[in-house]
């Protein structure tokens, strides 16, 4: 969650936003269309709540405890994602940074995040519902050198199984120009190791122009022979850790949006590790999970629930109840 800061809301906005965004009948919402874990973003000052660093808001920590006692409730598990590093690891505003500089590849910031990784682990490894952490969010391959990277996913493995020998341990893919290989021939730990994947018809000018009919071609074509690369790699799982049912086709049908989304839930239900949607809700209303399946727009169909491995994560994005911030920090 982002806020300019024209808008500038208060300590109390978010506290309460973060009260009424998400709440205990989402999680029920998503038992009941057979979502079985929630991929939750946060923030480096977690480890600091409830008094973090200015212009970071305190209430995180309550908030991540909250999203474990409802996914108890629900049968839901949670995988903790380490969305928005120290230093920024891409120069995004969702990775922390005040003016798009990426400065995560430093020593001090690698060893900070490394205790944020400790901290959650140290917090929830014997909570039921934990599933797995998420070492880091979007690195760029632009910024993070490989070495680096692998040896921080290296460390952040085996702090996890410090705590735990079953939760799983999830590394993002670099964004950018990248091949997603180069964490399978890493060796980064020997068990429960899954490999994250976006998957956006979004963000490249290949996708500015592409009809209906061209963006799930590309689903065929490209993702597709990638997911069986992946999967039948000597290694980790693979977790198509976001993708959205939206794409730059203008006007498009409730039909169209529907196949596009069949589409898309037909190949990626072949992951091996299961696939997250971005997000349970959003203002743009084909990122929302809740809104596109209440208005059809994304139709689920059931019939993947029979044949799910035991290690399959179907998973939403529980957005913004744990990431906020206030003020603008692209200065």
């Amino acid at each position: 969650m982002f806020f300019s800061e024209q808008s500038h809301p208060s300590s109390f906005d978010l506290q309460n936003h973060r009260h009424t965004f998400v709440t205990a009948e989402d999680f029920s919402f998503l038992s009941e269309h057979g979502i079985n874990t929630v991929r939750i973003p946060v923030g480096w000052w977690i480890v600091q709540d409830p008094d973090p660093p200015a212009p970071f808001i305190g209430g995180t920590l309550a908030a991540l405890d909250r999203a474990f006692s409802w996914a108890e409730v629900y049968n839901i598990r949670c995988i903790i994602d380490l969305h928005a590093a120290p230093g920024s690891q891409n120069g995004m505003e969702h990775s922390a940074s005040r003016d798009g500089s990426v400065n995560w590849p430093s020593t001090e910031y690698i060893t900070q995040s490394l205790d944020v990784i400790e901290f959650l682990s140290s917090r929830y490894a014997d909570n039921p519902a934990l599933l797995g952490i998420e070492l880091l969010n979007e690195p760029s391959a632009a910024a993070v050198p490989i070495d680096i990277l692998v040896s921080y996913y290296k460390s952040g493995y085996q702090i996890v199984r410090n705590y735990s020998s079953t939760a799983y341990v999830v590394v993002c893919q670099r964004i950018g120009n990248a091949d997603p290989m180069e964490l399978y021939e890493a060796n980064i730990g020997d068990t429960n190791v899954v490999v994250d994947v976006h998957y956006y018809n979004l963000f490249d000018a290949y996708f500015v122009d592409l009809n209906p009919l061209q963006n799930m071609q590309f689903i065929y074509d490209s993702r597709v022979p990638q997911l069986q690369a992946l999967n039948n790699a000597n290694g980790p799982l693979v977790f198509i850790g976001e993708w959205v049912n939206e794409w730059n086709v203008t006007n498009a049908s409730r039909r169209e949006y529907q196949i596009f989304g069949s589409t898309q839930l037909e190949v990626y239900d072949t992951a091996s590790f299961g696939w997250s949607y971005w997000t349970l809700r959003s203002e743009e209303k084909h990122w929302d999970f809740e809104w596109s399946i209440r208005n059809k727009y994304l139709v689920l169909n059931n019939s993947w629930k029979n044949g799910l491995s035991s290690c399959t994560t179907l998973a939403v994005i529980v957005w913004a109840i744990i990431l906020a911030f206030y003020g603008s920090l692209l200065l």
